[in-house]
């Protein structure tokens, strides 16, 4: 039985199986992979993150913080330089290790379907339901604090846990295909601005950039640039006023995003689109993240945001190409709906 009646209007809900988890990173098919790999003919790798530990502080997200390193411990003894001939004379062995506590959407990541859901009436009954990507429920498939089936899945009162749509499906799918990258910074700078359907276009043009279904587009924004040049230190009043930035109202763009069939959606700035969005006018219910509903709610089209792109963007440019080999899969982590990624692009 589907967990739905009705489907958003343009959504992929069901295309891809009644309870198909992956959205449009099914597209990434062995025959997508192969397109990536050809485009490999340096052999040179870039790695697209930034450090763990930026932007730094919890300005950018007050929710947000920056890791917490520290080393693992025996009975209160931390585990840092520590001698094991302390247990047994004869060892000469020195042993570091450590663990973190991390927010997983703190610097370069990716989003999950089950990051941006939506109410909607998917039982056709006129009540909408909170509801994610292909009709799954929040607080049966999508779980918080004080939700029952948490103890069955072993958590305790206060986790959280997503039995769907959990990071876990993008980690074993293991993302990999054909990227695809756009500079919008040569043309706009450090600009602020909203970019719709028709100035992408023209710069699609310009550049001579082809999108074919089942590509991972990649927007180079420069906004990481600026993230590093504030040394943990950001400055949102610059912050909030520079780089170009995907405009989510725009209708006509939303819908190429599902015409173009592209697999993912990845930028260097904090949220692909931004954010907030452009205001509307009256009393209209509509998404605080329209770019976000739509990818993530409607389409099953995963976001990357903050990824570390300058230098593979600069190298690109310079021998007039747009396309590369994209690894990219997420942390294998059960049950969390976003996840840090470490993604390499090879050319």
């Amino acid at each position: 039985m589907t967990r739905w009646k009705r489907r958003p209007e343009g959504s992929t809900w069901g295309d891809f199986g009644p309870d198909d988890q992956l959205g449009r990173l099914n597209l990434l098919t062995p025959e997508k992979v192969k397109q990536g790999i050809a485009e490999v003919k340096e052999g040179r790798s870039f790695c697209l993150s930034l450090p763990l530990d930026y932007p730094g502080g919890a300005k950018l997200n007050p929710r947000r913080k920056p890791p917490d390193l520290r080393p693992t411990d025996l009975s209160g003894d931390p585990f840092m330089n520590m001698p094991l001939k302390r247990f047994d004379k004869r060892n000469t062995d020195i042993v570091c290790d450590d663990q973190v506590n991390i927010t997983l959407q703190y610097s370069t990541q990716w989003d999950t379907f089950a990051h941006v859901g939506s109410w909607f009436d998917a039982d056709g009954d006129g009540e909408p339901e909170k509801v994610y990507y292909n009709g799954f429920r929040a607080h049966e498939d999508v779980l918080g604090p004080g939700d029952l089936k948490l103890a069955a899945c072993g958590c305790g009162e206060g986790n959280s846990y997503a039995l769907k749509l959990g990071v876990e499906n993008f980690a074993v799918k293991a993302i990999q295909g054909r990227g695809v990258l756009v500079n919008l910074h040569a043309h706009i700078g450090n600009t602020r601005e909203r970019v719709g359907y028709e100035h992408l276009m023209r710069i699609l043009d310009a550049d001579k950039v082809q999108v074919e279904p089942g590509d991972m587009l990649l927007f180079y924004t420069g906004f990481a640039d600026l993230i590093l040049s504030m040394n943990k230190e950001p400055d949102m009043k610059v912050l909030n006023n520079a780089c170009a930035t995907l405009d989510g109202r725009d209708e006509k763009l939303l819908q190429w995003v599902t015409d173009s069939g592209v697999a993912a959606l990845i930028a260097d700035n904090y949220a692909v689109e931004a954010y907030p969005a452009r205001d509307t006018e009256g009393d209209a219910e509509r998404a605080a993240l329209p770019l976000h509903e739509h990818c993530l709610f409607k389409l099953g089209v995963p976001l990357g945001e903050l990824w570390y792109l300058t230098e593979l963007a600069s190298w690109l440019r310079a021998h007039n190409r747009s396309r590369f080999l994209l690894t990219a899969p997420p942390l294998r982590l059960p049950g969390a709906v976003g996840s840090p990624v470490t993604a390499v692009a090879t050319v």
